[in-house]
């Protein structure tokens, strides 16, 4: 039986898989409140928990439990949203599902609850985005920072610079009509001047946007060194557990060993490597293969050395042989056997200039200086009005920023239609971030990757 005429409906088990006390099935679409009455025998009041009877086609009972009724426009969706609270046993929510899909919804994509939210005007495209990554948020920072996002703090600062890029495009556009007239006229209203001060403006957002992409991704660190510098009695330190094997026998390490961790709230996905160095034997080549691939894909490299034995040739080679881009930290391990002091400073080896830290993994003396030292790196300033960020949202950012840069040239040379163009090409930018300008592809791959259910 199909009750639906309009928009098509959908359900979905908006609660994990599992047992539970408690498990909610969501519909979303139009002429829900036939539906209610076909599922409960009644319509209940708006937005009210009402106790009823969730009942098959012949009017048994499938379960008994609350039901909340968001007629539309005001729920989550913009349309009529209906929540099943039942018991949270596998069978039973399967059951109720099964109902709602007898009475003409059908079975909701993933993301697509929010995406109706963003398609109806309730969201724009950034707070949808949030959505997923509060759901997401493997840190107390992280989730924070998504909740500002969600609340639009994120979303204004971009509406707040495409409103400047607006006025003064409808200022360039007016002058473009009157040749003789139109660059004295953009001089005397400081057409230069607004343009790097939109720059500064967007140069912040892009620093807070970078630090609430870390909190969302976290920051890949590896391991690296020779064989029995400490890289897993490293690990196991930051970690505080005993996650990594550790002997004095050098090639211990055979395969990389991956753990997240948190530094104030920042996520560390650390990974301990196979030592570097020639051996015949076929399993640690084969490992050392896979510390060069984890390399290649970190953010960060931790190359450890033995304080005793201080850089040798070796270690310097191995340095030499990362990537020229890869930030390093050279750690001076095992200080408790030479009696230092923990210390930080610069150190230089031929033409890489690195952060070098003295501590002992064995006793965690010095660990507070590593740790700071790689929230510096990282570019973290703590938490405060960071809004959670993606790579796309920091690739428009930086398109934005390119266009504006252009843009200031352009004017200096007198060339005011590209001059025109470059601001229009920078607006379109910022606009892909809350969804004002976007594939429909674009918008495909987004919300596939948010769970069912929401």
């Amino acid at each position: 039986m199909n009750l639906f005429l309009g928009k098509d409906t959908i359900a979905a088990i908006a609660t994990p898989p599992g047992r539970g006390g408690v498990g909610i099935v969501r519909v979303s679409g139009s002429n829900l409140a036939a539906f209610c009455a076909a599922l409960i025998g009644k319509v209940p009041a708006p937005r009210c928990a009402a106790l009823a009877d969730f009942r098959a086609d012949d009017g048994s009972p499938i379960d008994s439990g609350l039901v909340l009724y968001f007629p539309a426009p005001a729920s989550f969706t913009g349309e009529d949203v209906l929540e099943l609270h039942g018991h949270g046993g596998a069978i039973v929510m399967g059951l109720l599902l099964t109902r709602c899909l007898e009475l003409g919804a059908r079975l909701a994509e993933p993301g697509e609850f929010t995406r109706r939210a963003f398609l109806n005007g309730k969201l724009d495209l950034a707070q949808a985005e949030a959505v997923a990554d509060l759901i997401d948020a493997s840190t107390a920072a992280a989730a924070k920072s998504a909740v500002r996002s969600l609340s639009g703090e994120f979303s204004r600062a971009v509406h707040e610079l495409v409103e400047e890029l607006t006025s003064l495009r409808m200022l360039v556009e007016a002058t473009l009509d009157f040749p003789e007239e139109e660059i004295d006229f953009l001089r005397q209203a400081d057409a230069f001047g607004r343009v790097e001060r939109l720059e500064a403006r967007l140069e912040a957002v892009r620093a807070t946007a970078k630090r609430g992409k870390l909190l969302q991704t976290g920051l890949h660190v590896v391991l690296v060194g020779a064989p029995n510098v400490g890289k897993s009695s490293l690990l196991n330190r930051l970690s505080g557990d005993e996650l990594a094997i550790v002997t004095p026998v050098p090639g211990t390490t055979r395969d990389a060993l991956r753990h997240t961790i948190q530094i104030r709230g920042i996520p560390l996905h650390i990974i301990d490597t196979a030592g570097l160095r020639d051996t015949g034997d076929e399993v640690e080549k084969i490992g050392i293969a896979r510390t060069w691939k984890a390399i290649d894909e970190a953010d960060l490299a931790l190359f450890l050395s033995d304080a005793r034995n201080g850089l040798g040739a070796h270690d310097c080679a191995i340095l030499e042989k990362l990537p020229a881009g890869l930030p390093r930290v050279i750690v001076r391990n095992k200080i408790d056997l030479t009696d230092e002091e923990p210390e930080k400073h610069a150190q230089g080896i031929g033409s890489i200039q690195a952060t070098a830290i003295s501590l002992s993994a064995r006793t965690g003396k010095g660990l507070e200086l590593l740790e700071a030292a790689l929230l510096e790196i990282a570019g973290w300033h703590g938490t405060e009005n960071t809004f959670v960020a993606r790579e796309r949202h920091l690739q428009a950012i930086e398109s934005a920023a390119e266009h504006l840069a252009q843009a200031r040239a352009e004017l200096a040379h007198s060339a005011l239609e590209l001059f025109a163009e470059n601001l229009r090409l920078a607006q379109n930018a910022l606009s892909q971030i809350t969804g004002e300008f976007t594939s429909d592809d674009l918008l495909g791959e987004i919300f596939s990757r948010f769970c069912i259910g929401k």
